[in-house]
């Protein structure tokens, strides 16, 4: 994965207290999958290690998705939002990306059937 150092250098992580939101979208399919959050450290190691990497509110610490599942996310793109708070990660995903097995975490809708 190539990364572009003077972006990389404009991601706004104090606006949200140290963590960014992340968008996750599935590079074939073009499905967003889940939305998770970075911290500059989590940030870095997707970049260094090519697997998206987060930081766990709940856990309060940096995690590797996949790392006790298996199902992992292969980076292929990190795009940057024009504010420079928000990362988009383009993904190939192995398994499911949901924690409840659906593929993607947004499989339910508002709206009732009719």
């Amino acid at each position: 994965m190539k990364v572009n150092p003077d972006l990389l250098s404009k991601v706004d992580f104090e606006k949200g207290g140290g963590l960014v939101p992340v968008v996750v979208q599935d590079a074939s399919t073009k499905e967003v999958l889940m939305v998770a959050y970075a911290n500059r450290e989590a940030l870095e190691e997707t970049i260094k290690t090519g697997f998206a990497h987060y930081y766990s509110r709940s856990r309060g610490k940096l995690w590797k998705k996949g790392e006790t599942s298996g199902n992992t996310q292969r980076v292929k793109e990190v795009r940057l939002d024009c504010d420079g708070d928000t990362l988009l990660y383009i993904v190939e995903q192995k398994g499911v990306a949901c924690h409840t097995g659906a593929y993607s975490c947004f499989f339910r809708t508002v709206a009732e059937e009719e």
